[in-house]
């Protein structure tokens, strides 16, 4: 038998297995196998601890606070400690595994609620945490194939199973936008989509006991949400902590104003210095300006009130600054006053009374005022730190990730909020263009049949227009009767009070192409339930919950037939809603692109009967008051105004009375950032709730429902101010008057139709 050649034997690996048998001339292949794997290790078991929140409370704090800049509140703080504890046990923090946690919880909270405030409670916690607890394996948040961050498990849509194309995945996650995961051109398909649809769809009403209860921290100088949980019937010292919080929130605009800020220039400092009140002590004959609350002692006596004492206030001599017809001033509101102190050593009356002399009482002696004047206003850009222009610098406190009425932050959202704005209403391309309008009505009274005539003037004035130019927001506000309801008097039970609504249904019907295209939005007055059953038509506590909707069930099926008339929402349309809410109440669209507060009171007539009365008021001649040593001078008071607004060169006298008045109102209001500057004596509220009325950051636009004052509609300080007045003008002998607040240009205007 032949042998193969050496070099041939050499090549092959496999000898012949008997001299029988020799190897082929062509060598056989190896046949290559995949090694075998090793064995899989299980999972690491983690056995359960109950972590304390306290325990896990520095390495949140680094990890949210120092690194992310959010605030943990102690809901979330307990939320994340139960997670911890349950999934990470007792490795948490020897293995790092609760750092990996937190991390990932950070960053999709700010990806997907964009809100600083952390909340523990909240449905957006629990979904997050849903999430991750489906993507964690031995106590560890799984990244890679499989894990949380992958796109091919089961968020993706389609087949759960995850559908093979040629032995690939297909990552079908790309077109969801879970929590942020999606990448950056999900949310640019859903700006898209989002310039198709209707802007009532970025509408929101937000009511009094619903909006989020802040408090402002003076140590850290920004809001927090207040943790206790409100009442009705609240202990007494709540109520010392509602007129703290409205002299603290003041008193930091006020030390941001530039007249206010210290600055040094060759050694010589300018600037407006406040003095406390406790500092007046043993500083007899200077003179000093003051910042406090107007109050009304025991004895019947004027003075003024801070943080740290009291003092009785001599003002025979004061002149009101820029003059006594640019605002009104009242006990209850905060001013600054500048006089000088003069301090009397004899035991007082006043001083005596209560045993409350002192430091943290009042102090002896009296100051004698020289000028008084609001605070400075803050516009709403200067508050949230919102950039008019590209070119512009953030500048002022800029509360820019705090929201202040639920609709998110404007470092979160304002920018993609604004850019929808004017997508779809400042177009002139959009089909939405035209119905960037809200019409506001007050003073209601459907048991009055004239007031229902006017109504239905109003509403035939914007069905006559194309449906492109219908408003998208109706406000209705109250009252709804003439006399209170449900007080006992003749025609006002509750079955005379369902009847009227009945006959404003019937009305609203005539118009189903309108209301159908709209929302509604009801806002109840003193005379309306329930209030009215136990005030009989006088100033009931504030904010009050909206009418009951036992008796406003005709108008929601008036609504409902309406939608299905016209064809149900569709692409593009949503459909028409009643919304019954409360007074005060706000209405946000596009978040915090804008903001309209809505308040029906009789504020006018108020502050007439309380206001105080100057001896030495400027002659109305446009003379500025003139500086005394000491005494504030222009920069005490900047007047930024806008064209509507009374300047200080203008002659008061010849100005309208009804103008006049819708200035001092504008300017009294804004100046003080609260809807009711008085003594809760004067107007009853819940201290509570008082939060709900404040001015801070300024609206958009402010409705001021005063049946007492005339309709007007200004702007100052970048926030218009709007009066409809009532529906029925008698003394003009108009059929129907109303306002209209141009979203797009931020004005309003009083319409009338004869």
């Amino acid at each position: 038998m032949n042998r193969p050649p050496a070099s041939l034997a050499q090549s092959n690996p496999i000898p012949s297995s008997s001299p029988a048998f020799g190897t082929p001339v062509h060598p056989i292949g190896i046949r290559r196998t995949a090694p075998i794997p090793p064995p899989q290790q299980k999972p690491t078991t983690i056995l359960p601890i109950l972590l304390p929140p306290a325990t896990l409370r520095p390495l949140a704090f680094r990890t949210f606070t120092k690194k992310h800049n959010l605030t943990l509140t102690s809901s979330a703080l307990a939320a994340l400690a139960t997670f911890i504890g349950r999934h990470c046990g007792s490795g948490w923090r020897e293995d790092g595994l609760a750092e990996g946690v937190l991390e990932e919880v950070a960053k999709m909270w700010k990806k997907e609620s964009g809100v600083v405030i952390v909340e523990g409670d909240g449905e957006t916690m629990k979904a997050i945490l849903k999430l991750l607890e489906g993507g964690m394996s031995g106590g560890r948040v799984m990244s890679g194939k499989g894990g949380l961050l992958s796109r091919q498990t089961s968020f993706a849509f389609g087949d759960p199973s995850g559908a093979h194309d040629g032995g690939l995945v297909r990552p079908q996650l790309d077109s969801q936008n879970s929590f942020g995961l999606s990448g950056l051109e999900v949310q640019d398909n859903e700006d898209e989509d989002d310039k198709l649809k209707d802007p009532r769809e970025w509408i929101k009403v937000v009511g009094a006991f619903e909006q989020p209860r802040l408090v402002y921290n003076v140590a850290k100088k920004h809001f927090d949400r207040s943790t206790s949980k409100p009442s009705l019937l609240p202990p007494p010292s709540h109520r010392t902590d509602y007129f703290r919080q409205r002299y603290h929130i003041v008193h930091q605009r006020i030390l941001r104003n530039e007249s206010f800020q210290t600055t040094s220039f060759s050694g010589k400092t300018q600037s407006n210095k406040i003095t406390p009140i406790s500092n007046l002590l043993g500083r007899s004959g200077t003179t000093h300006l003051l910042l406090g609350l107007l109050i009304i002692t025991p004895t019947g006596t004027l003075a003024l009130s801070d943080l740290t004492g009291s003092i009785l206030l001599d003002l025979e001599h004061a002149r009101a600054y820029p003059d006594e017809n640019s605002a009104w001033f009242a006990p209850g509101m905060i001013v600054l006053i500048d006089g000088s102190y003069y301090e009397d050593y004899s035991t007082t009356a006043e001083s005596a009374l209560g045993n409350t002399g002192g430091i943290g009482g009042t102090i002896g002696g009296k100051f004698i005022g020289s000028l008084v004047a609001h605070p400075p206003c803050e516009r709403r850009t200067t508050t949230l730190g919102i950039q008019e222009k590209s070119t512009d610098t953030l500048t002022g406190p800029a509360f820019g990730w705090t929201d202040f009425i639920g609709v998110g932050s404007e470092r979160g959202t304002g920018a993609r909020m604004r850019k929808l704005d004017q997508q779809i209403l400042g177009n002139p391309d959009s089909p939405h263009h035209g119905n960037g309008k809200i019409a506001i009505a007050s003073e209601i009274n459907i048991d009055n049949p004239a007031t229902l005539n006017s109504l239905r003037t109003l509403l035939n004035y914007y069905w006559s227009l194309p449906v492109e130019e219908y408003p998208m927001a109706l406000i209705l506000m109250g009252n709804f009767v003439s006399h209170a309801a449900l007080s006992g008097a003749p025609n006002s039970g509750s079955i005379e009070y369902k009847e009227y609504f009945n006959a404003l249904a019937s009305v609203l019907s005539d118009f189903p192409q309108l209301i159908a295209r709209s929302t509604i939005i009801f806002v109840p007055g003193d005379q309306d339930a329930w209030a009215s059953s136990f005030s009989g038509g006088a100033a009931a506590p504030i904010p009050r919950k909206p009418v009951p909707e036992l008796f406003t069930s005709r108008i929601k099926r008036v609504m409902a037939e309406a939608n299905r008339e016209v064809g149900g929402g569709g692409r593009g349309r949503k459909e028409g809603e009643v919304v019954w809410t409360s007074n005060p109440a706000r209405l946000s669209w596009f978040g915090t692109a804008g903001e309209m507060v809505v308040f029906r009171d009789d504020v006018t007539g108020r502050l007439r009967r309380t206001a105080l009365r100057f001896k030495n008021s400027s002659t109305g001649n446009g003379e500025e008051p003139t500086s005394t040593a000491g005494a504030p001078d222009s920069q005490h008071q900047p007047m930024h105004v806008d064209t509507a607004t009374t300047t200080n060169s203008e002659d008061t006298t010849a100005i309208d009375p009804d103008t006049l008045t819708s200035r001092r109102l504008t300017k009294t209001l804004l100046d003080q950032s609260h809807l009711s500057p008085f003594p809760v004596n004067t107007r009853p509220l819940h201290w509570d709730y008082g939060s709900s009325l404040q001015l801070y950051p300024l609206p958009t636009a402010l409705v001021i429902a005063d049946t007492e004052a005339p309709a007007f509609a200004l702007n100052y300080m970048g926030c218009c101010v709007m009066n409809p007045g009532r529906i029925v003008n008698g003394r003009r002998g108009d059929r129907a008057r109303w306002v209209e607040f141009d979203v797009n240009g931020g004005k309003g205007v009083v319409r009338r139709e004869g």
